[in-house]
């Protein structure tokens, strides 16, 4: 349900948890944590629970971690449609409740947390370059963990910045029919073919053929 009726007045809405987050994440980043944070931000001022199915609709402004957190906590996913990644490179996040038509824009607020620290940025450049030694590596990952805490720790308004704004609803996922591809063979969804020489045939093949 995109909405708190199951919740009593004195109770609070249970979240996932962020080490939920972690574990399909993979790994503890301040990405993860602002996403983590930017979630329940959000979905307290909309005043909605994790839904079902379609309810809620998250729309990011990047393809990074935090999305990750948006999946586990909003239950808005790709998979459902209800996950819309539009990769401007902005740690942006719009939710949209279809039940009460409210929308909310959140934008994450690091600065804080995020120094331009020399040290931090040597590290980072020599450990996603592969050049970084054993104790380097550990170095930074304790530093990007420290970071990642602070902001879990930090008031919400610290690191969430989030204003309400009016929008048209996203539209709804569409289910498709499966025909085979009339080159290759294999199962594709009809309105993601193209045609070539009277056939439908799905993306890759259609590449292939018009090199």
């Amino acid at each position: 349900m995109c909405s708190n009726d199951s919740t009593k007045p004195d109770q609070q809405p249970e979240y996932a948890s962020f080490q939920d987050a972690a574990e399909f994440h993979g790994h503890v980043c301040i990405g993860l944590s602002s996403g983590y944070q930017v979630a329940i931000a959000a979905m307290k001022a909309l005043g909605v629970t994790r839904p079902h199915d379609e309810e809620l609709v998250a729309i990011a402004e990047t393809d990074a971690c935090g999305v990750d957190a948006i999946q586990v906590v909003t239950g808005c996913t790709a998979g459902k449609g209800n996950l819309i990644i539009h990769d401007y490179g902005k740690h942006v996040f719009t939710f949209y409740c279809r039940e009460s038509g409210k929308a909310v824009r959140a934008m994450t607020c690091l600065e804080e947390f995020m120094p331009r620290d020399p040290e931090a940025e040597g590290l980072r450049t020599r450990v996603f370059s592969g050049k970084a030694t054993e104790e380097e590596k550990a170095r930074f990952h304790a530093m990007t963990e420290n970071a990642s805490k602070a902001i879990l720790d930090a008031p919400p308004e610290k690191v969430v910045k989030l204003e309400f704004i009016q929008m048209e609803p996203p539209k709804k996922a569409r289910i498709f029919t499966s025909i085979p591809c009339g080159c290759c063979g294999e199962m594709v969804a009809d309105a993601k073919t193209r045609e070539h020489e009277g056939k439908r045939i799905c993306m890759p093949c259609f590449l292939k053929l018009n090199q």
